[in-house]
């Protein structure tokens, strides 16, 4: 049961945060500041509504969540992408390991790590199993003149 309510706090996390950036016009960053406040700061004043690992778990997993959330609509424009990020997100944060210290942070890296996996979803499963596409509008974009 904890498992399934920290994976509902991930997708909840990037969705809302996602929400809030995009369609509030907030902000990446204050978007998921003020959602991941509101979060810790209801599990700080009411650390009995729940068991103790939920208590300080949930207020982890948002805040990782909401990072996944701070994408740019360029790069994930609908909230399936979202759902799926934050899914993947929680299932990283409920298994990961010390492995992640050092690296930036367990939760940014995780949620970049989400990010890049559901990013990669429709080119690993794509019918054409060609990237060159990928590679070319990146070299278009890396060379390009800058006058334009």
């Amino acid at each position: 049961m904890n498992t399934i309510i920290i994976i509902i706090t991930g997708i909840l996390g990037a969705t809302s945060t996602y929400y809030v950036n995009e369609h509030l016009k907030q902000g990446a960053v204050r978007a998921s500041a003020i959602l991941s406040l509101i979060v810790s700061l209801a599990f700080y004043c009411f650390p009995d509504v729940l068991n103790t690992y939920l208590t300080q778990n949930i207020p982890a997993a948002f805040i990782g969540a909401s990072f996944v959330g701070m994408v740019s609509s360029k790069a994930i424009h609908h909230y399936r992408w979202l759902i799926i990020a934050g899914i993947i997100f929680s299932v990283i944060y409920l298994n990961k390991s010390t492995f992640f210290r050092g690296y930036g942070g367990a939760l940014g890296t995780s949620a970049f790590i989400a990010i890049l996996a559901t990013m990669a979803i429709p080119v690993v499963f794509s019918k054409k199993k060609n990237i060159t596409n990928g590679i070319l509008i990146f070299r278009k974009w890396l060379f390009r003149d800058k006058d334009e």
